[in-house]
């Protein structure tokens, strides 16, 4: 089957956002309680909770902001703005030192999630191929599962021969290079719609 450029364009960049952010995520831990002024189980904790936070104070907000307009340029520039937020995590853990450096950095990925995943998840949905959405929210499905189990095993061993930093580095120009990517379906997208009328664009090549 033939997938459309919107469609592969947003799978391909959550490969590679899932594959950076997954550099470091098993690892997080370690970092913080040896690594870290004060760092311990509960930091981590206390870190996991202010993301997800953050996360469900801003999401409904920002995505009932962007449902006023029934374009996708408001979306797409909110995609990319959280992306960017995101992707500025790993670089900024090199630098941290003390626990609320953690927190701040962690506050900073939540607003990033609030405003990358509801716009994602429309644009994603706008332009699924008719009789196709299962296998094609199955792509997406798989390219996260092997993005997270490949990432996860080789951030272990990175971050064993190399360092923390090495991996940070890695896991922030995989990410950035996600919402780069994300640059491609600009001209798929339309100025005004109604809902639910956003049809799948043939590939320019």
């Amino acid at each position: 089957m033939k997938i459309n450029h919107v469609i592969r364009t947003l799978i391909l960049s959550d490969f590679y956002l899932n594959s950076g952010l997954g550099l470091f995520g098993p690892i997080f831990a370690i970092f913080v309680t040896n690594q870290i002024v004060g760092g311990s189980i509960e930091v981590v904790g206390f870190a996991a909770g202010i993301t997800q936070l953050f996360k469900v104070i801003l999401q409904i907000p920002i995505a009932k902001y962007l449902d006023k307009n029934h374009g996708e340029y408001d979306d797409f520039y909110s995609m990319i703005l959280g992306g960017a937020l995101i992707s500025l995590s790993p670089f900024l853990y090199i630098f941290a030192s003390q626990t609320y450096h953690i927190y701040l950095i962690q506050a900073l990925y939540g607003i990033g999630l609030a405003f990358l995943v509801p716009p994602w998840y429309a644009i994603f949905s706008r332009h699924l191929d008719k009789l196709h959405e299962n296998i094609e929210w199955s792509f997406e499905s798989v390219a996260i599962g092997i993005a997270a189990a490949a990432s996860a095993a080789i951030g272990g061993i990175m971050a064993n021969r190399f360092g923390f930093q090495t991996v940070f580095i890695i896991a922030g120009v995989l990410s950035f290079f996600s919402i780069f990517n994300q640059l491609k379906i600009f001209n798929d997208l339309k100025a005004k719609v109604k809902q639910g009328v956003v049809k799948p664009q043939p590939d320019k090549a």
